[in-house]
């Protein structure tokens, strides 16, 4: 019997996770335009323990950036979604400040993270959703400068803007730094930050881009385009300047990863061509397009 209690002994059972972590991130919103607001970062929403069932296979929604923003109007985020888990809402668009904008334009925005409030009419920001982001910034009033509010970051509010300066992006988070560094993706362990706010005319200061990805407004008197929110963080577009009008920045797209216990075996089958990293005791799924998994 000692040598087949020996073979046995010598197997490994192959144990499947019975939970799962998950972070999912949504699509950050865009900048508004002339004078326009930061947008809002990509709603962010974490699980510490999700059931999953061997066998079972879990569809992921990786939500689109917001498309740089026009007079048309500030443009939202893309939702992320996994099946069972939840959905994560996209960021909020920024403010314009052009007083030809329709009035949807110049509305407050609300979403994961809420985009700021226009330099133009002291414009209060978007709300941002409870558990995934917070609320934008409100724009200043103030010639000859203008600025417009920050959108908001995960973790903090967008900055007002002031006479003279653009509201700061609100700050996301490094809450995930290990997931991060574990994946290579965020920017310096940072996630969902808010697009800055931009000026109208030459001599005021733009906005920053909060941490996580959002991305600056445009400095006024040129016309010039607020940068874009870093890909697969859920930044926010930075705010465009103004006199003459320029455009908002794009939203950066959403992220989702998958985090379970080493000790237990790897996915049956993925689609959508995630990232598989195993380092400090974890195996990472990272998602930074559409796809599934199967237990």
């Amino acid at each position: 019997m000692a040598p087949i209690l020996g073979i046995m002994a010598s197997r490994k059972v192959a144990l499947k996770p019975s939970t799962i972590e998950v972070l999912l991130i949504a699509g950050g919103g865009s900048g508004g335009t002339d004078r326009g607001a930061g947008g809002g970062a990509g709603g962010l929403f974490y699980s510490s323990s999700t059931a999953v069932t061997t066998g079972n296979t879990y569809t992921i929604a990786i939500g689109a950036g917001a498309a740089s923003g026009t007079t048309a109007g500030a443009v939202q985020g893309s939702n992320s979604t996994m099946t069972s888990v939840t959905t994560a809402i996209g960021g909020g668009g920024g403010k314009s400040g052009d007083g030809s904008d329709t009035a949807p334009a110049r509305a407050p925005m609300n979403g994961g993270s809420g985009g700021g409030g226009a330099g133009s009419g002291n414009n209060s920001g978007g709300t941002g959703t409870s558990g995934q982001g917070s609320n934008g910034g409100t724009g200043m009033y103030a010639p000859p400068n203008y600025g417009g509010g920050g959108g908001g970051g995960f973790s903090a509010a967008g900055g007002n803007g002031t006479s003279t300066l653009g509201g700061a992006g609100g700050a996301g988070t490094n809450t995930y730094s290990t997931w991060a560094s574990a994946t290579t993706t965020g920017v310096s362990g940072y996630y969902a930050g808010g697009g800055g706010g931009a000026t109208y005319s030459g001599g005021g200061s733009p906005g920053a881009g909060g941490a996580g990805g959002g991305g600056d407004g445009a400095a006024g008197g040129s016309g010039l385009t607020g940068v874009a929110g870093t890909a697969n963080t859920g930044g926010g577009g930075g705010g465009g300047s103004g006199n003459p009008a320029g455009a908002g920045g794009a939203g950066g797209k959403g992220l989702c990863i998958i985090r379970y216990p080493d000790s237990f075996v790897a996915l049956a089958s993925t689609t959508g061509s995630p990232t598989l990293v195993t380092t400090g005791g974890y195996r990472y799924y990272t998602f930074k397009n559409s796809g599934s998994v199967t237990i």
